[in-house]
């Protein structure tokens, strides 16, 4: 009976009839993604086509190994994808190997670190409060406590610039095996030049973890660290690249069999096959020419809704924006901490991240500001008109926190704003 009932309903029909409580928070789920705007830097509407995979019988599949070089039977379709998976990075990226297995960031990074370091190795990285990621050795990260960190700052003076004299001589002096940029909210774009010009006169690796803006620079509109030389760039394959949540790690030809045996066997078994095949997908769309048209618009954006917020007295970090992201901060700007003005902002139905600021004198979970970003929303198809609505609606919610009858009418306009533009993928 419950085969042939199978047989007769869809999955979701199927999923309602077994487990109403898991499909009921689908559902809820849905319809908060599709009435309310995504501004967290790192969050995206992926495709359909990539929902599509991550719900298909590669899902069945162990795939241990690599292609041609597996564990266990069965492998011609698995093997496929993921040398498309690959040759398509490699394309997009100009880069000499890639690995698509990582299951997600965080391991990603830990994986190139294990790869090549040792336990107590010196290993340069931007401060976390200034922009940096918890795996570039925030305290907190068993990456931080593994190895000898040293931190580099941004100069808030300097709009958030990097002094590069200073980074260079604390590298002469503690000397160490990498050097890691990148970031999680620095609204700036790297000049990689520099970084790698210190690693060589130092004898240091470089490693560029690319993960918020991949997308963008697979786009050609910001810069490819593989074209300055590094020896290592990592990207999570969805925020701005509209994938399936993974990772991906590129290098030289001559670290690829030392990389690939950090992912695997080093840290961790089988590679999550249905995320291979999303890879794939969504690095075949950003081969497509309309791709490079989504990264421009999502720059110019971002843009917008920066001088949206500056004409509305925000405070940025950096002054605006060089990338998809920008940083408020709330204290300065509206006399609320971050927590405050993402509740308050939950409540028009625009959902932010609270975040800390360069150096930031409060604790992570009631930092000083916010963080905003325009993949979601570009997504979307919102343009120019739609971003500078957005930032007067949030400069209008952050001034009056407490005026529910304020808060309600703008609400009901950001979400008529969502009935005009669909999150693709998300069908009620």
């Amino acid at each position: 009976m419950e085969n042939r009932l199978a047989g007769m309903l869809s999955p979701r029909e199927l999923l309602e009839a077994n487990d109403p409580e898991v499909s009921a928070a689908l559902v809820s789920e849905e319809r908060r993604q599709a009435a309310g705007i995504e501004l967290i830097p790192s969050e995206n509407y992926t495709y359909p086509e990539v929902l599509a995979a991550l719900g298909s019988v590669f899902t069945n599949k162990y795939a241990e190994g690599y292609p041609g070089r597996r564990y266990y039977g069965g492998q011609d379709f698995t093997d496929a994808i993921e040398r498309l998976a690959i040759s398509r990075a490699k394309q997009l990226f100009g880069c000499e190997h890639a690995n698509v297995q990582p299951l997600s960031g965080a391991p990603m990074n830990a994986a190139v670190y294990l790869a090549l370091l040792e336990p107590g190795d010196t290993v340069m990285g931007m401060d976390l409060s200034h922009g940096g990621h918890l795996t570039h050795g925030a305290p907190v990260s068993h990456m931080g406590r593994l190895y000898n960190w040293v931190r580099y700052k941004t100069d808030p003076s300097d709009q958030g610039r990097i002094d590069f004299e200073a980074l260079r001589r604390s590298a002469l002096e503690h000397r160490p095996r990498m050097i890691v940029c990148g970031y999680s909210s620095y609204p700036r774009d790297y000049d990689y030049a520099p970084f790698q010009s210190i690693a060589d006169e130092i004898g240091a690796m470089t490693m560029a973890d690319v993960s918020h803006i991949g997308g963008l620079i697979a786009g050609g509109v910001l810069a490819n660290p593989i074209e300055a030389g590094f020896d290592f760039v990592t990207t999570t394959t969805h925020k701005s690249l509209r994938g399936p949540r993974g990772g991906m790690i590129m290098c030289r030809k001559e670290y690829r069999k030392t990389i690939d045996q950090s992912v695997f066997p080093g840290l961790q078994g089988g590679p999550h096959m249905n995320q291979v095949a999303a890879t794939a997908i969504a690095l075949g769309k950003a081969l497509e020419p309309e791709f490079r048209d989504y990264c421009r618009s999502v720059l110019a954006n971002a843009r917008c809704l920066a001088d949206a917020l500056l004409a509305g007295g925000a405070d940025l970090v950096t002054g605006g924006t060089a990338n998809h992201m920008m940083v408020v901060d709330c204290i300065r700007s509206f006399g609320i901490n971050g927590r405050e003005a993402e509740e308050t902002l939950d409540e028009i139905a625009i959902t932010c991240n609270k975040q800390v600021v360069p150096d930031d004198p409060n604790p992570p979970l009631r930092p000083s500001g916010i963080r905003l970003g325009t993949p979601a929303a570009t997504s979307r198809g919102m343009g120019a008109a739609e971003m500078s609505r957005l930032g007067e609606c949030i400069v209008s919610a952050l001034r009056s926190p407490g005026e529910s009858a304020g808060l309600a009418r703008l609400k009901a306009e950001v979400q008529a704003l969502c009935a005009a533009f669909p999150a693709p993928g998300v069908s009620l």
